[in-house]
């Protein structure tokens, strides 16, 4: 099995903490779309075969698309891998661009799920952070997804936002279980360089969430979702039983996916590549059968590692017959070694085969990943 990613990078406008590859640039959807389908086209060797089962469209923005581009993109991703075998098709949305005829259309071309990037409920702050949506909105377009026909719905949360606190963030949480959506994704607050956010702290027209803040709204976050009956699957996903994100846990368990458009990265399994980042560089390429990627060949440490890594952020742990059929004894003995500390503390559990974070490991994931790195 293995999936397809498909970068849009169209935005109506630049959100102040985004530091993902986008552009407000309208007139180059049509050219962009056209050299999209080459690179489709081009690259159906990529994946050898592999049936095709899941089919992610991100950004930027893919609801920014009209729905005959959407159609256009489809039809060649039928037509090149087919679309017979695929389970789940997901378009990440703004709230403000889900009309009733948007979302009737969605359904009509084969999406099954929509990822919605809310991020609070708090009007003053999503205009703060410029959103252009608001609350109402958000709720708005989940209902109508739902009379649309769609029963499976992601909402995207940020915690740690600035004048965000402990009161509205809990608002927040409860207001996103009320909407009925099936999975929720929340990450913490990242200030990454170069951003209108990053500025904005360093010049103190904003103050950071300390550390302490940040993990209370975790902490409160994991225990009202499990409440609500979400199992919390990965570091920063919850779904509802039987409903998580089938493509994105494909990038956890190491299945093969092939990524189209600027920016956007591959894994097959030895190597990983990633597409330039720019919208006028990609669309020369492709229309030349140019070049527009890097490769990075990956040898067997950085498979050991990129395995520890995403195996240890979902609840079903390393697998620790797996990485000895893959990776060897001596893989196997080195994970034991480096986890022995966390085993004795707590931070990481073992049963049978399986080891995976505890609760409070969760808290401290990042180092603990770290260590169980391969280094030389």
């Amino acid at each position: 099995m293995a999936g397809i990613y498909i970068h849009i990078p169209f935005c109506k406008s630049r959100c102040i903490y985004c530091d993902f590859y986008s552009s407000t640039l309208k007139n180059k959807e049509a050219d962009y779309v056209e050299a999209l389908s080459k690179e489709l086209i081009q690259r159906k060797g990529y994946l050898h075969g592999e049936t095709v089962e899941t089919v992610y469209l991100g950004g930027g923005t893919p609801s920014q698309l009209s729905i005959t581009e959407l159609q256009h993109i489809i039809d060649v991703i039928k037509d090149t891998y087919g679309w017979q075998s695929v389970k789940e098709a997901t378009l990440e949305a703004n709230p403000d661009d889900l009309s009733p005829e948007y979302l009737s259309s969605l359904k009509k071309l084969g999406f099954n799920r929509l990822s919605i990037g809310v991020q609070t409920f708090q009007d003053k702050i999503l205009k703060l952070i410029k959103r252009r949506h608001n609350a109402k909105q958000v709720q708005q377009a989940v209902k109508d997804a739902h009379s649309a026909g769609f029963t499976n719905i992601s909402i995207d949360l940020i915690y740690g936002l600035p004048e965000q606190d402990m009161t509205s963030w809990q608002e927040d949480v409860e207001l996103a279980i009320q909407t009925g959506a099936t999975h929720i994704s929340a990450y913490g607050l990242t200030y990454e360089e170069g951003t209108p956010i990053f500025r904005m702290r360093q010049d103190k027209v904003i103050q950071e969430a300390t550390d302490e803040e940040y993990l209370a709204r975790y902490t409160y976050l994991v225990k009202r979702l499990k409440e609500a009956g979400f199992i919390h699957y990965e570091i920063s996903n919850f779904a509802q039983p039987e409903l998580y994100s089938q493509h994105n846990s494909s990038y956890w368990k190491g299945i093969k996916y092939l990524g189209c458009g600027p920016s956007a990265h591959s894994y097959n399994g030895e190597s990983r590549q990633w597409n330039v980042a720019s919208i006028e560089e990609y669309i020369t390429a492709i229309n030349t059968n140019a070049s527009c990627f890097e490769r990075e060949e990956l040898n067997l440490m950085s498979q050991y590692n990129d395995f520890v890594m995403t195996s240890l952020r979902t609840m079903w742990g390393i697998n620790l017959q797996q990485l000895t059929d893959k990776y060897g004894t001596e893989y196997y003995r080195y994970l034991l070694d480096k986890a022995a500390i966390y085993l004795k503390n707590g931070k990481l559990a073992q049963e049978g085969n399986i080891i995976k974070l505890s609760e409070q490991g969760v808290f401290v994931s990042d180092g603990i990943i770290s260590d169980l790195f391969q280094v030389n």
